[in-house]
């Protein structure tokens, strides 16, 4: 996968005190109140990192967050586990990806999922994961996440996971 162009008059940075968080309005109050609530806050404390695509207004187009977690062996499916240790598991975690819904329907969320798995590919060749794990908040989400190969965690339908060989495989592909 190429790196990810963000369309003219836009730019990522990462989440600072004076982006105006409560610009944004996705549609979705959970997306939106993490953003103006706790991004800031789990940043400052080293448990998160999230990224906002500001506009030439420097409104908040969409953000993503990204940190580290574990997840038990047994709740991987067994074509990622094999042959790994039976104990937890390093993942990296998409958190939160939210767009204006403004700005829906312009390729804008697809192309904040590319930078955080671009993100998430970087901080790999670092430090290990086996996984990228999410939870779709809806239906809807579900339904974007599994365009990008994401697949059901056996037992938990809104859980979704791409493992670490299927993320080389999207960033390592022309």
């Amino acid at each position: 996968m190429n790196p990810v162009e963000w369309p003219e008059g836009y730019r990522l940075e990462r989440l600072r005190r004076d982006h105006s968080r409560r610009s944004l309005r996705s549609g979705v109050a959970e997306v939106d109140d993490w953003l103006v609530t706790k991004a800031l806050q789990q940043q400052e404390k080293k448990l998160s990192t999230t990224k906002v695509l500001v506009d030439n207004a420097r409104a908040i187009a969409g953000y993503y967050t990204l940190a580290i977690g574990e997840i038990e062996f047994a709740a991987l499916p067994p074509e990622i586990v094999k042959k790994l240790p039976r104990r937890q598991l390093p993942v990296a975690v998409l958190a939160w990806l939210g767009l204006d819904s403004t700005r829906q329907g312009q390729g804008l969320g697809g192309r904040l999922l590319a930078q955080a798995l671009r993100d998430c590919f970087e901080a790999g060749k670092t430090f290990a994961f086996v996984a990228v794990i999410l939870d779709a908040l809806n239906e809807e989400a579900k339904a974007f996440y599994q365009h990008w190969q994401f697949a059901e965690l056996p037992g938990h339908s809104h859980r979704l996971f791409l493992s670490a060989k299927q993320l080389e495989a999207l960033m390592t592909t022309p």
